[in-house]
């Protein structure tokens, strides 16, 4: 399975959607919450998987912690439930739900370029929508990384479905996600319901959620999942069974809804149940969904689905908004899940935290074996309105961290700054530069810089940090590119595959950021000392052209070639021969080089 490790990817889908009367083109769109402990898909289709973004390259969908390449869902994906004023006619609208049958019943509005999934950072005060009429006007960021989104189920591309009994509702969703602990391990999604040309009745509303947490390159991470109900905190929490995929079970994940404040809880119904649904028309899932049934704990672990919902609202007419969120929740264990619930309950409706200040903007210099990092001080004139103890600016510090892994980690601390002459931290004294030294040349390696704040002490908040992966930075050193050939050469040389070159720190080499395992094309052998415009032909020890790479760069002077063939095959042992030619200067060097399997 694939996995993409950006801080955020943006993808515009388009599709083409005909009818007799019109024709109309959707933006499908989608982004990844990252910014804390957690990696979570949302879309501008209601649902939290990538099932209904077809062209989303990933398979995780919700990945805790970072790097673990373990996944907790397939699918988190709300649905909506009403009669109509007679009682006759029952609509559930929902996204693409296998056990139901059902399609993508809710998509973006339009094929305008805004009308997307938006993303909005710690500070940031934009236009929401349509630039001369946007539906968000000067929205302020409310979290470290929000995503705001809407949708409907009357487009014509929710129209294409033949079951669809459209309810005419907008849905506008706003997902919440911090960068420090802690709240980090969970993410706030506020659902906006507004009924647009038909009054709801008996209306009742909820999570279709199917759990599959496990290693998402292990064995059947899908069949020993089980949920457990805790009514308490409004939240079906989904564990992964020992045994199956190794020695120890994953880590579990929370679902917690949350209805609106006016309500109250008390005179709410709620329905639980898990084991797969029956039906697939509306009179049947809104059965399901309504019928007020708590199913007891699930003990036996199997590939489960589970619904979690509550009503009854009897009606919400034209023009009204109905306001509910909900929360999707991770822990190392169960106990640690039910924790973030109550801190969830604690902050509640607002969550209006203190926050850290903004990562630094941060110039890297790369040079022979070491890389310079500078950043700016425009962290340091950061305020927050959320602190009860009056500090007007709260800055504190820098941090300074390093991977050699990937841009999720794992980090280690190089350096801390802060504030002198204060009774926080280490009084060490600002600093606004790092060098780090002693590196290999051609290598990538990993970088943040971090701004931290003073703890609020009134409100007995910790300090906050800003997102590491948020401001990672890819870095590879090395010496400029020479003026001529003369001085190519190849390493390693010999090539041994007997060598675990992906055990090395870094790792010389390394799979693809979507993959945890590596694999035959992550094999890796270097050409070094490039001049800028040059290029590099591979052939057999017999004269037989194998590879072509051509190199074109003013600042690094290697390349990379990865034991495949021009047909993408991968070359046997032997003795090749190669030619750099500078293309500036029109002088050749030849050399040799040894693959061993």
């Amino acid at each position: 399975m694939n996995r993409i490790f950006k801080p955020l990817l943006s993808l515009f889908v388009v599709l083409l959607v005909s009818s007799p009367a019109v024709g109309q083109f959707i933006t499908i769109d989608w982004g990844l919450h990252s910014i804390g402990q957690v990696t979570e898909l949302v879309n501008n289709r209601g649902s939290l998987h990538g099932f209904a973004v077809p062209e989303y390259p990933g398979l995780i969908n919700a990945e805790f912690p970072p790097g673990s390449f373990v996944e907790h869902h397939a699918a988190v994906a709300p649905f909506y439930a009403s009669l109509s004023k007679n009682k006759q006619d029952t609509m559930v609208t929902t996204v693409r739900i296998f056990e139901w049958n059902s399609e993508n019943e809710l998509s973006g509005f339009s094929s305008a370029p805004w009308d997307t999934v938006h993303e909005v950072r710690r500070g940031d005060t934009v236009d929401i929508g349509d630039p001369t009429d946007p539906y968000y006007p000067n929205y302020v960021s409310h979290a470290d990384e929000d995503f705001i989104t809407r949708y409907n189920d009357y487009n014509e591309s929710s129209l294409r479905s033949s079951e669809h009994n459209p309810m005419f509702i907008d849905i506008y969703q706003r997902s919440w996600a911090w960068a420090s602990a802690p709240m980090d391990q969970f993410i706030i999604f506020n659902l906006d319901v507004i009924p647009k040309r038909k009054s709801l009745y008996d209306f009742w509303t909820g999570i279709y959620f199917n759990p599959e947490v496990g290693l998402v390159t292990g064995n059947s991470p899908i069949q020993d999942d089980y949920v457990t109900y805790h009514p308490s905190h409004n939240m079906v929490i989904a564990h992964d069974a020992p045994g199956n995929e190794g020695p120890d079970p994953y880590t579990p994940m929370g679902l917690k809804i949350m209805p609106p404040p006016e309500l109250d809880n008390q005179d709410l119904e709620w329905t639980f149940q898990w084991g797969g649904t029956e039906s697939s028309r509306d009179p049947g899932r809104y059965e399901e969904v309504s019928s007020g049934e708590i199913q007891s704990n699930q003990t036996q672990p199997l590939n489960t689905q589970a619904i979690i919902s509550f009503g009854m609202i009897d009606s919400l007419t034209v023009g009204d908004t109905l306001k509910w969120k909900y929360a999707t929740v991770y822990g190392f264990t169960e106990k640690e899940v039910l924790q973030k619930s109550r801190l969830i309950d604690q902050l509640y409706p607002d969550f209006a935290v203190p926050s850290p200040p903004p990562s630094p903007e941060v110039t890297v210099t790369p040079s022979d074996r070491q890389i310079k990092l500078t950043w700016g001080s425009e962290s340091e004139d950061f305020v927050d309105p959320n602190r009860s103890d009056s500090i007007d600016k709260p800055f504190e510090g820098y941090r300074v961290y390093k991977s050699t892994r990937s841009a999720s980690g794992p980090w280690t601390l190089l350096a801390e700054y802060d504030l002198a002459g204060n009774e926080f931290g280490l009084n060490t004294g600002l600093e606004r530069e790092y060098t780090d030294t002693g590196l290999m040349n051609n290598v990538e390696y990993y970088y943040a810089v971090t701004a931290f704040s003073k703890p609020d002490t009134v409100l007995g908040f910790p300090s906050q940090e800003s997102s590491q992966r948020g401001n990672a930075l890819e870095i590879t050193p090395g010496t400029e590119p020479p003026d001529d050939v003369g001085q190519v050469a190849v390493v390693p040389n010999p090539y041994r595959g007997d060598i675990d070159y992906n055990d090395s720190s870094p790792p010389w080499e390394r799979p693809d950021p979507t993959r945890q395992r590596w694999l035959e094309q992550d094999r890796r052998i270097q050409f070094i000392n490039l001049p800028r415009k040059s290029t590099v032909k591979i052939y057999t020890l017999s004269g037989r052209l194998v590879e072509t790479l051509r190199h074109e760069s003013d600042t690094r002077g290697f390349e990379d070639w990865n034991l495949t063939s021009k047909v993408n095959q991968a070359v046997a042992s032997g003795i090749y021969l190669f030619t750099v030619k500078n293309e500036e200067t029109g002088n050749t060097q030849t050399g040799k080089f040894v693959i061993i399997k």
